[in-house]
């Protein structure tokens, strides 16, 4: 049995589309049932059920063990741990559409344990967040022979303009993270930093994109492949997210200003009242026309401790939101019908295996460069 969950939402909205898609009949849970019955409606008479984040009971009774749940309700930080919890509960397996770095690392480093020992399997994070890095490094490592130091992974989205490519849900999302703490993999661990406090440029195929430094589960899946493959002492992973937009560089005023501005009495509170101000001049859907001119490059590569590079994997994508919806509802079917490998928080290539992946993402339009 597949539930989806936050299908009312915009992003959950185009998941339920993509599973239909597929041949599946997914539950359809929400708080709304109103909502939600009319978009079963639409795609075949899809069956319907109560869940509610603030009565945890109710996402509760809608899984059992082996059952798959996948989550779309947002901001995951504020909302999406009574779905997690249910999940680890039930012995299911788990998937969702954050990009949340707070939320990354609650999945893999307190509920992880939990679902290691309930048969669990977690997979945070199953969409253009952080999917095509995931690939992408587990490509770089695949045959490597020596040692890997560092492994660097960079977003790079193109086709923007400006006109509104992100959704009301993702705005909301990426606001409230300016206040939350983001984290690295140096020295063999996890390590937290402010968000957005680095800021690079970097050059692919002759042109500058200017990025910011993110937490992923790159950060966490990455070290796990490479010592997996016998690749001892890689010490360092950084991904970058970036598009080519001048106002992307206001992110390098950031990484010095926001944090100062933080540290002040009152200020994180402020910041995100703001946030949650400007929200209300967001459209709740992108642009489609826009969203239909987005391309994503995501290039990996690996070094060795003296820098120098010893492989480079480059994945392509256009939409996010599609690819997003197109991956969660691959992964839901490849769950409900084969499993994973294994109980605990996953990354995406452990979960499924590299071949599977890198098959699946082939079939939903993440290519191989």
């Amino acid at each position: 049995m597949i539930v989806l969950f936050g299908a009312t939402g915009y992003t959950g909205g185009r998941v339920a589309q993509a599973m239909v898609r597929r041949g599946l009949r997914p539950i359809l849970a929400g708080r709304n049932t109103a909502r939600l019955g009319a978009l079963a409606a639409r795609l075949g008479n899809l069956e319907v059920a109560r869940a509610d984040v603030t009565d945890p009971a109710t996402v509760q009774r809608l899984i059992g063990r082996n059952d798959v749940l996948v989550s779309t309700v947002g901001p995951f930080v504020r909302l999406g741990e009574p779905a997690l919890g249910a999940a680890v509960e039930a012995g299911a397996i788990y998937l969702d559409s954050t990009g949340e770095p707070p939320f990354i690392r609650r999945v893999f480093e307190d509920f992880g344990p939990a679902a290691q020992r309930t048969g669990a399997g977690l997979i945070t994070a199953f969409g253009y967040d952080y999917v095509p890095g995931n690939l992408a490094g587990a490509l770089a490592l695949h045959g490597l022979q020596q040692p890997v130091h560092r492994i660097e992974v960079v977003y790079l989205v193109g086709g923007v303009g400006r006109a509104q490519v992100i959704s009301g849900g993702t705005f909301g999302s990426a606001a409230g993270l300016l206040t939350e703490p983001s984290f690295t993999w140096r020295d063999g661990s996890i390590q937290a930093e402010p968000t957005a406090s680095r800021f690079r440029i970097v050059k692919v195929a002759g042109v500058e994109y200017p990025v910011t430094a993110v937490g992923a589960t790159e950060h966490y899946a990455l070290p796990r492949l490479a010592a997996a493959a016998g690749l001892a002492g890689l010490s360092e992973v950084d991904v970058y997210l970036g598009r080519r937009t001048p106002a992307t560089r206001l992110a390098q005023l950031s990484c010095h200003v926001v944090p100062a501005v933080l540290a002040l009495p009152g200020a994180r509170s402020l910041v995100g009242a703001i946030g949650t101000f400007a929200q209300r001049f967001v459209a709740d859907e992108p642009d489609p026309g826009a969203l239909a001119q987005v391309n994503s490059h995501v290039v990996a590569t690996a070094y060795d401790a003296s820098g120098a590079k010893l492989a480079q994997a480059r994945v392509a994508s256009g939409d996010p939101y599609q690819l997003t919806a197109d991956l969660l509802a691959w992964g839901a079917q490849r769950a409900a019908e084969h499993g994973v490998s294994g109980p605990g928080a996953l990354g995406p290539v452990e979960a499924f295996g590299l071949d599977s992946l890198a098959a699946g993402a082939r079939e939903v339009g993440l290519r191989r460069c």
